[in-house]
């Protein structure tokens, strides 16, 4: 899905190198010349900037998700402690104690991958706000990370 040039690359998009690498230059003729940077302008320090950066209205959007599928796990395993603790002091069930642990870590590991799945589930697009479960989403964004790992890697092998 090609993005619209006018609005710039989606967030984390693998960016295209198909431009032919430059020939070497000559060296040059004077040592000051050759110790001289270039200078970095703003401006293109800036569109880099806002080339890689996430969109407002998106990073709002992933933080939503992020705190639906990473907070109620999170809240079930944390509060799972007081639960066991009432359980125990009330005589109510005589669970052992790494059963507690087992349940509690348990759910706070469901909210590691609830973080990462409420990231990768969200819609990247600006304009689409994506499903509620966000699984065409997740299978999407997950092959534009692969896609930018392989570029990566192939632009450190060359």
């Amino acid at each position: 899905m090609p993005s619209d040039p006018k609005r710039g690359r989606l967030p984390f998009e693998p960016r295209n190198n198909n431009k032919k690498k430059s020939e070497k230059t000559p060296a040059a003729k004077s040592p000051a010349i050759a110790k001289k940077k270039p200078k970095s302008t703003s401006r293109n320090s800036r569109q880099n900037s806002n080339l890689s950066a996430i969109p407002d209205e998106v990073s709002k959007r992933m933080g939503r998700r992020m705190a639906v599928f990473c907070g109620i796990p999170s809240a079930l395993g944390m509060s799972s402690f007081f639960v066991f603790y009432w359980l125990r002091i009330k005589e109510v069930v005589d669970l052992p104690p790494y059963a507690a642990f087992a349940f509690s870590l348990g759910c706070l590991g469901l909210g590691v991958v609830g973080l990462s799945y409420g990231l990768f589930s969200t819609s990247w697009d600006e304009d689409r706000p994506g499903g509620i479960w966000g699984i065409a989403e997740l299978k999407l964004n997950l092959g534009r990370t692969r896609d930018a790992w392989k570029a990566s890697k192939e632009a450190k092998a060359d």
